[in-house]
């Protein structure tokens, strides 16, 4: 009989995956506000070309939006595009757990 592992995952995947502690960070704050900006405009029922009209993007960079390529989005990118859809992003800065 095969014995199976099981590791508890961390709070942020990006950890697991193996990324640093900063990297992981920056990666989940990018996936969150993306994902936001994924649900506005499926709740919109927008297409491409109407999400890129309205963000003032070009269809290619809507579709790596939807597409969820992350590295082609920085967080500031990301929130401007959030308030240009009338969207508020609030940030709460804690002290890492020990």
């Amino acid at each position: 009989m095969t014995e199976t592992m099981i590791t508890q995952a961390a709070d942020n995947i990006f950890l697991d995956l193996g990324f640093s502690d900063q990297e992981a960070e920056n990666l989940l704050i990018r996936a969150k506000l993306m994902l936001a900006l994924q649900t506005h405009i499926r709740q919109q029922n927008w297409t491409i070309a109407q999400a890129a009209d309205h963000l003032n993007q070009s269809n290619d960079q809507i579709t790596a939006l939807t597409q969820g390529k992350i590295g082609q989005f920085s967080v500031d990118t990301l929130i401007t595009l959030l308030n240009q859809v009338g969207m508020s992003v609030h940030v709460e800065v804690l002290p890492k757990a020990a």
